[in-house]
């Protein structure tokens, strides 16, 4: 029996892409942030940005290898901003703040049309309903979900950076669980790669995995032409409702989605 429905943030709850304005512009308030706390980079924005692309890239490195996320005082301070040799002491304290001005400025972000509506079908269904997110910011998916006006909607937040885990990682979503207090087949996870969202709630044992897609889709998910297929795919974030419905054994106002599997329970 299906319980429990969780989501992805970026690309699924909202839609997100990064374009070359939002990456200048991200730098640019990296800039002045940065000065207006009297730790001037002394380097002209292109520079800029290319010092703190090397540093993205390091960090990379790192939290690819492992499925891990650090603290947003290690990632900026140890990796992206570590070519400045800044007195930590008047670094470290800033960090969340550059951490989340990143995500919400690198990242243009919006909520999906019909999120809202999605929501309130699932909770007059009875799910439960919460957000596991790959963040590199503390408090920026906490904020968002209160400026989308739908924070309510969720029983449990689980991110990366308060776990330590990132997606696809096995333990991001068992600690999900546990906080949810759901058994891994009662559960449906939405997002839209197949590299964090559809491997990652399959290794966990999750009930189904359901894609829609995003900017994101193609590029995280480039090698991964032979991994597991998502249960369905939908292209209206309002889907989840006639996915869930269909397998729970309602059935669905609009099947306007697309099943892969035959054996979805």
């Amino acid at each position: 029996m299906i319980t429990t429905v969780l989501f992805d943030m970026g690309g699924t709850l909202e839609d997100i892409w990064v374009d070359e304005e939002s990456r200048e512009r991200a730098v640019a308030v990296l800039d002045r942030m940065l000065k207006g706390w009297g730790m001037d980079p002394g380097l002209p924005l292109p520079e800029l940005r290319k010092a703190v692309d090397a540093g993205w890239k390091r960090y990379d490195a790192v939290r690819s290898a492992g499925d891990v996320e650090l603290k947003p005082t290690q990632i900026w301070g140890d990796y992206i901003l570590t070519d400045f040799d800044y007195p930590r002491d008047m670094l470290l304290p800033r960090c969340e703040e550059i951490a989340h001005m990143w995500e919400v400025t690198y990242f243009h972000r919006e909520l999906r049309p019909r999120v809202k509506e999605m929501l309130s079908e699932l909770k007059a269904m009875g799910m439960k309903l919460g957000v596991i997110s790959n963040t590199a910011a503390l408090y920026q998916v906490f904020d968002s979900l209160e400026e989308y006006g739908i924070r309510d909607f969720f029983q449990d937040v689980t991110l990366s950076s308060v776990t330590g885990f990132r997606k696809p990682c096995r333990d991001i979503f068992t600690v999900s669980l546990r906080q949810m207090r759901s058994a891994p087949e009662e559960c449906v996870y939405v997002g839209d790669t197949i590299s964090r969202d559809v491997i990652g709630p399959k290794k966990a044992g999750f009930a189904a995995a359901i894609q829609i897609g995003s900017q994101l889709t193609k590029e995280k998910d480039r090698a991964m032409e032979s991994s597991p297929v998502p249960d369905a795919v939908i292209e209206d974030i309002y889907d989840v409702v006639n996915v869930v419905r269909e397998m729970t054994g309602t059935r669905p106002v609009y099947a306007g989605w697309t099943q892969t599997r035959t054996d979805v329970p």
